[in-house]
C-alpha cells in the first residue's frame, strides 16, 4: 500500500484507502507477511520483558504483522478502519481484541501500550493527527513502531514488475516517514528477504493493489495482460512455477517524547 513519493493529496489518499474496505479474505491470502527480526527490532526497543508488554498494531488489517507481536508474548489490541479486514483477523487471531478505528482516533485507553506499530498503513494516514493519538495511548517512552514492505526495486525484473504492477510501495533512498513533535529518536532497520510465491500468485498480488482496485475493467485487464506476459513470455516462467519474489522490509521506529 505504501506510497514513496510526497504527501497524497488528502481526498486522494482517502479514495485509494477506501479501496481496502471490501476483499479482506483476498488480501490476507495474497499479500506477504513480514519477516521476524521487524518485530524483534520493535520489542527489544521497548524495553522490559516482551512477556509483560502491551501493544497496539493500528492498521492492523488481516492481522499479519499483529501475528509476529502475538507470537512474542505481547498483549495486543488491534485495530482497523475495515470490518472486512478485521473478520479475517478474528479468524486468524481470535484471542486479539480487535475493533473499528483509525490511526488518528484508536478508541483506545490512554498511556496503555509500550509498542504502537501501524504496518503498511501510515500513508494512509495523517501524520500530524495520528502521531497525536498515538502518543496519548503509549506510556512515556513508549515506541512507535512504522513498517513497509516493499519490492525490491534493486533486482531488475522486480524494477520492471513493479512499474507493470503500478505498485506504489517502493521509497525513494531519502525516504523518511513524516511523524509529529510528539516523538523523537526516528531510525531505521533494513530487511531483505524473499516471499516464495507462484506467477498465479503475483497476478492476484497485483489484483490487490489499491491502484489495481481503483481501476476501471479496461485499466485492470491491461495489467492482467501485461503481467502475464511478462512472467510467461518474456521471463519465461510456466504457469504454477514458483518465484522467490525479492522484498525489502523498512522499518522505523521512534520514541514518546
Amino acid at each position: 500500500m505504501a506510497r514513496g513519493g510526497p504527501k497524497l493529496h488528502h481526498q486522494r489518499r482517502y479514495e485509494l484507502g477506501r479501496s481496502f474496505q471490501d476483499g479482506g479474505e483476498h488480501y490476507d491470502r495474497v499479500r506477504p507477511g513480514y519477516p521476524a527480526d521487524s518485530a524483534d527490532w520493535l520489542i527489544r526497543s521497548a524495553g522490559g520483558t516482551a512477556g509483560a508488554a502491551n501493544a497496539a498494531d493500528v492498521g492492523a488489517g488481516t492481522g499479519k504483522f499483529t501475528a509476529l507481536l502475538v507470537q512474542r508474548g505481547l498483549a495486543v489490541s488491534a485495530v482497523d478502519p475495515s470490518p472486512d479486514m478485521l473478520a479475517q483477523l478474528r479468524l486468524a487471531l481470535p484471542g486479539v481484541p480487535a475493533a473499528e478505528g483509525t490511526a488518528e482516533a484508536t478508541g483506545l485507553a490512554d498511556s496503555a501500550f509500550d509498542v504502537v506499530s501501524v504496518a503498511q498503513a501510515w500513508h494512509w494516514c495523517d501524520p500530524l493527527l495520528a502521531s497525536t493519538e498515538l502518543s496519548r495511548i503509549l506510556r512515556p517512552g513508549g515506541v512507535l513502531g512504522l513498517v513497509w514492505n516493499q519490492l525490491d526495486t534493486s533486482v531488475p525484473w522486480v524494477h520492471r514488475l513493479s512499474r507493470i504492477m503500478h505498485a506504489g510501495d517502493v521509497h525513494k533512498p531519502d525516504f523518511r516517514p513524516a511523524i509529529g513533535p510528539e516523538f523523537t529518536g526516528l531510525e531505521s532497520h533494513l530487511t531483505r528477504w524473499e516471499d516464495p510465491v507462484t506467477t498465479e500468485d503475483i497476478v492476484e498480488l497485483a489484483k490487490s493493489r489499491s491502484y489495481y482496485l481503483a481501476a476501471g475493467e479496461s485499466t485492470r485487464a491491461k495489467v492482467r495482460d501485461n503481467l502475464d506476459w511478462y512472467l510467461h513470455e518474456h521471463l519465461a516462467h510456466s504457469r504454477g512455477d514458483v518465484v522467490g519474489l525479492p522484498y525489502l522490509t523498512q522499518t522505523w521506529r521512534a520514541f514518546k517524547a
